[in-house]
């Protein structure tokens, strides 16, 4: 049996009926406000670490670097990882507040990262900072390409 609209006979009433619709929605929000403090839950067994604000990294910090292919640069230099540790001690004296700063590619294994904060330990130094920033592809050729350039030079001052 169809609704009759203002005294006409023959029209059928069209509109939508908005009603259960309304329903659905509100029992779908309060299904959804008994179930969110249950996620909350799980991750109260989750400490976040505290995060420093971005420092600037100064210039005239040490400075290992670590390609991806794990290739290591102390102060744009490449150094063998064997001789890592003698390296940091040779520019300990240098160091300003015993620090030294350790730039990452994103891709460097962590394995990596803790061969150079155990070479700094050995050396002596006391503090480390992970920079925040990867190395760039245009860092890395410049760093590969000026130990290309030392490599061709060594043997000229061997001779």
């Amino acid at each position: 049996m169809a609704i009759q609209s203002s005294g006409k006979k023959g029209q059928i009433f069209s509109e939508i009926n908005i009603t259960p619709l309304t329903d659905i929605f509100l029992v779908l929000l309060i299904i959804m406000m008994v179930i969110a403090p249950m996620f909350q839950a799980l991750d109260q067994d989750i400490s976040l670490p505290s995060v420093n604000t971005g420092q600037a990294v100064d210039e005239k910090e040490i400075t290992v670097a670590i390609t991806e292919d794990a290739k290591f640069y102390v102060n744009s230099a490449h150094i063998e990882v064997k001789e890592l540790t003698e390296e940091l001690k040779g520019l300990l004296e240098e160091a300003k507040d015993k620090k030294v700063v350790v730039k990452a590619d994103a891709k460097t294994r962590t394995k990596e990262i803790m061969k150079v904060m155990r070479a700094a330990q050995e050396a002596g130094y006391e503090k480390l900072t992970v920079a925040g920033e990867p190395l760039s592809k245009t860092q890395q050729k410049e760093l590969e390409n000026k130990d290309n350039k030392d490599l061709a030079q060594k043997p000229e001052e061997i001779k």
